[in-house]
């Protein structure tokens, strides 16, 4: 088991080496994909309705969290995320391989939105928020050939992390802990593109996240690598949507503070 284990791992980290020797010409390989979401081209109107299915908006005063790694170049365009913000009412949107053209995003929906790229790459992770955010800033996390950062920032009395972790399977949850240990509140959340497979351990963090596959390794192994932990909060109605243009599954979920969630299942009692 171990040595098939070792194997599958060593494709993911195959994969990444060649999936970044094709940035630079913008190129990708030929991918099983997820359906694709049917998104109109048109430009997005701030008012205007999407055509896409509406999501019921969240009770009280949780908050709906999508995570969605975007393909750099070749994936999910600005306008493809401001749609998809608007018709699942979305309030923070934590993005990974997000390029320049992603921070367009406040005039599309509003809002408030912070990208840092990776050293020497053309994407890197971003936060976007709907009603402000509060000292963003990028935690450098140990690395080996890329390096990498977890963006950070607080929102609506809650620390954000947004993680783009290493293949390695021991060097990824190094990061984790990393990115974990550095949120200073009560509620925390830690979300994004794990790159992880199996479990993990985050002392004082549960993971909430949609329990199936987010993304094909090799364009032909299913494995739920997207991913979202969570401190003092308790997480509600997770999904993962179709990928749209990218070869990720953008996965969304609702959160509450942890004493408002128990409030509310004794209310519903």
């Amino acid at each position: 088991m171990f040595d098939a284990f070792t194997s599958f791992t060593g494709s993911l980290r195959r994969q990444v080496t060649l999936d970044e020797s094709r940035e630079a010409d913008g190129s990708v390989g030929k991918l099983r994909r997820f359906p694709a979401l049917k998104l109109s081209r048109r430009p997005i109107m701030r008012k205007a309705a999407s055509s896409a299915p509406v999501a019921p908006p969240i009770p009280g005063p949780g908050l709906r969290v999508l995570s969605w790694n975007l393909l750099r170049r070749v994936g999910a365009t600005c306008e493809d995320v401001a749609r998809l913000i608007e018709a699942q009412g979305v309030d923070v949107a934590l993005l990974q391989e997000a390029t320049a053209e992603i921070e367009a995003l406040p005039s599309l929906v509003g809002g408030a939105f912070v990208r840092h790229a990776l050293p020497g790459r053309i994407h890197g992770p971003a936060i976007w928020a709907r009603h402000g955010m509060a000292r963003p800033r990028r935690v450098p996390l140990e690395s080996r050939t890329v390096r990498r950062h977890a963006l950070v920032a607080e929102i609506a009395g809650t620390s954000f992390a947004c993680v783009h972790l290493s293949h390695g399977q021991l060097m990824c949850r190094r990061q984790a802990r990393e990115a974990s240990e550095a949120l200073a509140t009560v509620a925390a959340v830690v979300a994004g593109d794990f790159n992880m497979v199996g479990p993990l351990r985050l002392p004082g963090f549960r993971e909430v996240g949609p329990r199936e596959p987010t993304h094909y390794a090799n364009g032909l192994v299913p494995v739920r690598i997207d991913r979202c932990f969570v401190r003092g909060l308790v997480g509600r109605h997770a999904r993962a949507l179709d990928r749209g243009r990218s070869d990720h599954r953008p996965i969304v979920l609702d959160l509450f503070a942890a004493s408002e969630s128990s409030q509310r299942s004794r209310a519903a009692a």
